[in-house]
């Protein structure tokens, strides 16, 4: 009997797909990124099943790749061969949402503007919001420590996790965290494996913080500048005044191009860069108000303010469509550097330079608010392998991060398309203390291998 027929024996039917056409569109994620060929891939319904297939997993040695929507940027749940892919995109439920405790206990399964919408019907709200919200998991958003549009005020998906249900590699279930909002009993695991991608073990379970929704509806901004450099000055600037945006964003002028293009915004030739900020505050309007007159002291040449919520989403809304613009043009590999906000537009115009010295189109954008920065590579269709160029252009934009003080990745994770540069930022002592942790975790190396360290 073959290893996988145990599994699929100790599974209820219809857990396990053996079809090698439904493995291949599960083994694959938002990349361009080639899978290898699974055995199979494990649906998993409850945390029982994900107990199961970790267990068979260790007994015959089976590489496992947990994975949730399919919607990740760095290739970390993109499948070798011969490993079992464990998807969780079946355990969606929202098994409880206390508005008393402000926190909600979700599977990983869970979409995450789901939870979003369940928490508004009460007056809260999850606030960790990237741009896939409407089809990434909450699952996902915990391997990578997810961001999004509103973290420039409410933080990254590890500021909204209070504990975890996680699976070991042999099986073992360990909780982390609490319930509540204070806690330093022992090591902090929970931070430990919110932004590991699945290298560590597999969340079947999360305690996560809600937050009270805004009492008015936001109001939004967007201004046009004509360079880059002016429109990371008045980011600073409305950070230093102390107006707490909720949201602030910012696209390059190849991002509103590919987005004009395809939805006709009315770009105009002047505008090289536009920035995008919301304040959810009691005094949104006025606050909105405040920074559009920022942008206009620091060289804005046009900035319109929301007076309806549906004005609002409509700005909000160019925002959101920036990465599917950039598919339409070419493939994409996607990057997400952060430096400190200072040095923004100065990373920025590195871009740029990059993209011209090397002949590679980067279009980028930006949660200017935080320093995150998202350049996109974009080369043909149908190219199975970035071109040279596309890798040394890349190649600067890290060594640029760096220098600047920055990182090589802010949201994504490191998954496949990030490991050539890793060292450069970790250093040895990093990786010797990394790989004793996974050794800890997973002493036979079968979880998610050759991923994020």
């Amino acid at each position: 009997m073959r290893p996988i027929d145990a599994l699929v024996n100790s599974l209820p039917e219809a857990r396990v797909v053996t079809d090698p056409d439904v493995i291949d569109s599960y083994a694959r994620d938002r990349t361009f990124v080639a899978p290898g060929k699974p055995l199979g891939v494990v649906l998993a319904a409850s945390r029982d099943d994900v107990v199961t297939t970790l267990k068979w997993a260790t007994e015959h040695r089976v590489p496992v790749v947990p994975r949730g929507a399919g919607t990740g940027l760095a290739g970390a749940a993109v499948a070798g061969d011969g490993v079992i892919v464990l998807s969780l995109a079946r355990m969606t439920a929202i098994k409880e949402l206390s508005p008393a405790d402000e926190i909600a206990v979700v599977e990983p399964g869970v979409i995450t503007a789901d939870l979003d919408r369940a928490a508004r019907e009460h007056g809260l709200m999850y606030a960790p919001d990237p741009s896939s919200y409407e089809i990434s998991t909450i699952g996902g958003n915990l391997a990578t420590n997810a961001g999004g549009l509103r973290c420039v005020k409410y933080g990254v998906t590890r500021d909204s996790t209070l504990g975890l249900e996680v699976v070991l590699a042999d099986g073992r279930i360990l909780n982390t965290g609490r319930r509540t909002m204070k806690g330093v009993t022992g090591y902090d695991l929970t931070g430990l494996f919110v932004g590991s991608e699945g290298t560590l073990g597999v969340i079947t379970s999360a305690t996560v913080r809600l937050r009270r929704a805004p009492a008015v509806p936001p109001a939004t901004f967007a201004a046009e500048f004509g360079s880059p450099r002016d429109a990371g000055a008045a980011v600073s600037a409305i950070m230093a005044a102390g107006c707490q945006p909720s949201l602030m964003e910012l696209l390059d002028r190849t991002t509103l191009k590919a987005i004009d293009d395809w939805r006709n915004i009315g770009l105009e030739d002047a505008t090289q860069a536009m920035l995008i900020g919301q304040s959810d505050a009691a005094d949104g309007q006025a606050m909105a108000e405040r920074m559009q007159r920022i942008c206009l002291d620091n060289g804005a040449s046009f900035v319109a303010v929301s007076s309806t919520p549906e004005e609002a989403e409509e700005l909000i809304g160019v925002r959101r469509l920036a990465y599917g613009a950039k598919e339409r043009m070419g493939a994409c590999l996607v990057e997400d550097v952060c430096v400190p906000r200072s040095k923004l537009a100065e990373m920025i115009i590195a871009i740029e330079e990059a993209a011209a010295r090397h002949g590679v189109l980067i279009a980028t954008a930006a949660h200017a608010g935080d320093g995150n920065l998202h350049p996109v590579f974009i080369f043909d269709h149908g190219t199975l392998e970035p071109p040279a160029e596309v890798w040394a252009a890349a190649d600067e934009v890290f060594t640029t991060a760096l220098r600047l003080g920055g990182t090589l990745t802010g949201e994504h994770g490191v998954g496949l398309l990030k490991r050539r540069w890793l060292a450069m930022e970790a250093g040895p002592v990093a990786a010797e203390v990394q790989n004793g942790i996974k050794a800890v975790f997973d002493p036979l190396g079968i979880l998610n291998p050759g991923k994020a360290i």
